[in-house]
């Protein structure tokens, strides 16, 4: 059974696992090493990596025996499929059992891990502003008993991963493969449309009567039409008062599930400055604080954002209730 010795400070193996994160030039970087790096720890046959895009409707995920000399093999997986990943992304909480324990919340993944000698699954997210940016997976050969030390090693290398990740999006843009969470290859099909937003204050307005008028024609109910002109609402008062540029609003509505995206166009000097500290923080793009924040977190069923060397994009998803019209719920 995996153990752990008394963490240090950084906690054992992180040590030299930090100092390379630190280095990674790009997110295949920070994948390759964290992955090479567990893969390591004792009873773990497997590791994986996810990370959020497509506006969190998607997630891309990268396992260890996928690693090339050459390249990485990412694969995705829809945020809505039932494994323990998606679940941690939509819920910001782990995942951890032995497979006796997780059979019945993912009788799927379960049989599949069973045929291939697994004994046990820990997910952990990765966290972010707002939901998780994606999640670590490992998987075992022989049952566990997750003693503190082993959960808080998993912990603290999901926090360093965040960290690396959002520092190579800031300072030189997306890796290899990377894409914005507004990608229209990314969200999928079903019913899409946007709006170039003006930097005046009109634009909210502009933002909310486009929002409203785009649901109404999806015969969406509205209740999720309040919510989400609030949220909305939010996200572009935002760009006017501190990006003070361009956005482009994507309204996207597929199975169910509404995913609303703003992306300021202009960057900033911020956005892609690396040594930018907490005492500006505030006065990056799209940055939701404050009220925005309460209110965004509290309506929306998962949010984030996300800051890269061209400027940010912020993001909310509502799912809709199980009497919404069919015409709504297909492309």
């Amino acid at each position: 059974m995996l153990t752990a010795e008394a963490p240090r400070e950084p906690l054992g193996h992180l040590s030299r696992l930090g100092f390379a994160l630190r280095s990674a030039p790009d997110v295949d970087h920070i994948a390759r090493y964290l992955l090479d790096d567990l893969v390591e720890l004792p009873e773990v046959a497997r590791v994986g990596m996810a990370l959020t895009e497509g506006g969190g409707r998607r997630l891309r995920f990268i396992a260890s025996e996928r690693l090339r000399p050459d390249g990485l093999e990412w694969c995705h997986i829809d945020s809505y499929d039932d494994v323990p990943l998606t679940a941690v992304v939509r819920t910001g909480e782990p995942v951890l059992g032995n497979l006796d324990e997780l059979e019945r919340d993912f009788p799927g993944v379960v049989a599949k891990q069973r045929e291939e000698g697994v004994r046990a699954l820990a997910a952990w997210p990765l966290p972010g502003t707002g939901s998780p940016i994606g999640g670590l997976m490992l998987f075992y050969d022989t049952e566990q008993a997750w003693p503190e030390a082993h959960t808080r090693l998993l912990e603290a290398t999901a926090r360093r991963v965040a960290e690396a990740v959002s520092r190579v999006r800031v300072t030189s843009g997306r890796g290899p493969g990377d894409t914005t969470p507004d990608d229209p290859n990314l969200i999928g099909e079903g019913h899409r449309e946007g709006l170039l937003l003006s930097s005046d204050p009109l634009a909210p307005g502009a933002s909310r009567q486009f929002l409203r008028a785009q649901l109404a024609q999806w015969e969406v109910d509205e209740d999720t039409v309040d919510t989400a002109q609030l949220c909305l609402s939010e996200l572009v008062t935002n760009v006017v008062m501190h990006a003070r540029t361009t956005s482009e609003l994507t309204l996207h509505l597929e199975d169910g599930v509404l995913t609303v995206v703003v992306r300021d166009l202009g960057g900033s000097s911020r956005a892609g400055d690396p040594a930018a500290t907490d005492e500006t923080e505030n006065d990056d793009p799209l940055r939701v604080y404050g009220r925005g924040l309460m209110l965004v977190d509290a309506l929306a069923d998962r949010w984030g954002q996300e800051i890269d060397a061209s400027g940010t994009t912020a993001w909310f998803i509502l799912e809709l209730g199980s009497g919404q019209s069919p015409s709504a719920q297909t492309g």
